[in-house]
């Protein structure tokens, strides 16, 4: 069941919902669990949301099932109970999701289309992830699918299948074959974007649901805006 989109005073956009699992559309700048920062996560929004909209007393549940990297777009998808969070924690584990994304980068890739596998070293001081070609002590393979998708004026559209959730990998995938993503300063970009989003988009998930066992497919627009414009147009 697809819910439709609602909006609370945080602005959330609900993509999907039902009494096991809630979906929501990210925007550029959220972080997703609660971090040094002290800024509020989107967990504790969409608790907030939950408890305003079904008039829930006391604690509100919500399972973090997975993350998105703070200046990246689209979507989150959270788990409204613990038996939904334990076999949505499985379901990813087990890579039986199908995670698709779209990343607006500065030049084509090498091939129209294929097969990205790499070596990833995590640089915890830094926080970001290389891409390096051969495997080596403390490295996690990484691989993902891609496609050209649409070329821009200045730029090409990339949609990206995730077959590996490292951290920072699409990010430095892409870098590691000379496509820095739009405004991915840590990557590589020249210039930063307003807002300090960077043009990397969750478009899609699809995977069984852990309790109905029936398929379900989310998708998410990307920000409304000049560049996102040209690539849905």
């Amino acid at each position: 069941m697809k819910a439709p989109s609602h909006s609370t005073p945080q602005n959330l956009d609900v993509l999907f919902e039902d009494n096991h699992l809630i979906a929501v559309n990210k925007r550029a700048g959220d972080i997703v669990q609660g971090d040094k920062t002290g800024d509020d996560p989107l967990s504790a929004i969409v608790k907030q949301y939950i408890k305003e909209r079904y008039g829930k007393p006391g604690e509100v549940f919500l399972g973090v099932v997975h993350r998105l990297d703070r200046p990246t777009t689209g979507i989150v998808i959270f788990a409204r109970t613990s038996k939904a969070l334990e076999r949505m924690n499985a379901l990813f584990a087990k890579g039986e999701t199908r995670k698709t994304y779209w990343a607006v980068v500065n030049q084509p890739p090498p091939e129209a289309a294929g097969r990205l596998v790499h070596f990833m070293q995590r640089n915890t001081k830094q926080n970001k992830s290389y891409a390096l070609p051969a495997d080596a002590p403390g490295r996690k393979q990484a691989a993902l699918r891609y496609r050209l998708v649409k070329k821009l004026d200045r730029y090409y559209l990339l949609e990206i299948d995730l077959e590996t959730g490292r951290h920072h990998q699409i990010r430095a995938q892409l870098t590691a074959i000379g496509c820095t993503i739009k405004g991915d300063l840590k990557y590589g970009a020249p210039r930063s974007n307003p807002g300090g989003g960077i043009y990397l988009h969750s478009r899609s998930l699809e995977f069984m649901h852990p309790v109905r066992k029936e398929p379900v497919r989310i998708v998410a627009d990307p920000p409304d805006d000049p560049v996102w414009e040209a690539c849905m147009s």
